[in-house]
Formats: C-alpha cells, sequence, structure tokens
C-alpha cells in the first residue's frame, strides 16, 4: 500500500480547512463537489478505494446507497460543529487500519506474505523473514524485470558509497538459499544475466 487518500465528497468547508493544514498529513486529500464525480471516478477505476477512505455528509443517499463503498471506509458527519483534532485522529485511525488489513495478506506468485509479521508461507508451510529480505521481495515483485545489483543497491538500499556490491549479492544469495532449504524452491527468485527476477 502506497499513498492513501481521504475523499471529502459535498464538504467543501472541511475540504478548505484541510487543505490549510495538508502539510502535517501523511495522506494526501481529494475534494469532490459532487457525488456523482466521485462514483464516476470509483466506477472507472480512477480511485483506488482500497487505500483510501470517504468523508461525506450523513444524509448523502447517493454514497451510502452505493454497493462498490465498504461503510468502514466512510466517515459521516452531520451539521453539528466538529473538533478538526478528534476528526484528523479518527481519519489517522481508519488508516492505520486499514493498511494493517493490506499489509497482513499480499500474494506473490505461490505465497502469502504477511507483511506485519513478516512471514512468508506457501499451503502450510511458513517461513520468517528479515526486514531487508521483505524489502527485496517487493522490490522485486513492483518490478517485474530483472533488477541490477546496483538498482538494488541503489532502491533497497539507499545506496551508500561504502555498501559493497557483494552485500547485496550476499543477501540475495541467502534468501534464494531459504526458499530452497525451506520451500525447495531454487525459481522464486530467479538468477538471470540482467539482474535478479521475481
Amino acid at each position: 500500500m502506497t499513498n492513501q487518500f481521504v475523499s471529502i465528497v459535498e464538504i467543501l468547508t472541511l475540504n478548505d480547512i484541510l487543505d490549510e493544514i495538508k502539510s502535517i498529513f501523511s495522506f494526501k486529500i481529494s475534494n469532490f463537489t459532487k457525488t456523482q464525480d466521485f462514483l464516476n471516478k470509483l466506477n472507472n477505476k480512477d480511485l483506488n478505494i482500497s487505500s483510501s477512505i470517504i468523508i461525506s455528509n450523513k444524509n448523502n443517499s447517493h454514497l451510502l446507497l452505493s454497493k462498490t463503498i465498504d461503510p468502514k471506509n466512510l466517515i459521516l458527519m452531520d451539521n453539528t460543529p466538529i473538533r478538526i483534532d478528534s476528526l484528523i485522529d479518527k481519519i489517522n485511525i481508519l488508516l492505520i487500519k486499514k493498511k494493517y488489513d493490506f499489509q497482513s495478506q499480499f500474494n506473490i506468485k505461490n505465497y502469502i506474505i504477511n507483511l506485519n509479521s513478516k512471514i512468508i508461507t506457501k499451503q502450510s508451510n511458513s517461513l520468517k523473514l528479515t526486514e531487508k529480505e521483505i524489502d527485496i521481495i517487493l522490490f522485486l515483485k513492483e518490478k517485474g524485470c530483472p533488477q541490477s545489483v546496483n538498482n538494488l543497491q541503489n532502491e533497497v538500499w539507499n545506496y551508500s558509497s561504502i555498501l559493497e556490491t557483494h552485500t547485496v549479492e550476499t543477501h540475495i544469495y541467502r534468501l534464494r538459499k531459504k526458499f530452497k532449504d525451506h520451500f525447495n524452491d531454487e525459481n522464486f527468485i530467479l538468477s538471470l544475466k540482467e539482474g535478479y527476477k521475481i
């Protein structure tokens, strides 16, 4: 889960308030003056609903009747005054829950990775991974094509001049060995002429 979004639907004043303090947020804000515009974007898959929450009026029947919106993703406001700090706390709690749920199961090939516990599972066989091993797997999966040692060095290790290329190769070697020993899988991470690939 990369960016998280808060979509504000038909509450212009709230959008204006949050826009003034947006630099303190870890999420991005989208404003929709009309519910139908929001639903159109949602139906066209222009919005990633899995990483966002929606704030709207309590009486927004079009939003409430939508079958694509999980009620757990909604914060419904009435017309009474609100404390902005309480609202921000509520937003942050919902986003943390969404991130946790997202990270509890992530599929790669025939494996399921739980990013919270750092455990990878295939059928009933499980293996504990390190943070760096998770980073390597996620990076290779996201790229989809072979990645050179230099790319891994720059992107996963945030390249340091003191880091030698054998550090990357050693990590990959150990990770590949874990998969061979534990799952009898020599092809989870492929070592190709162009680099490493999942």
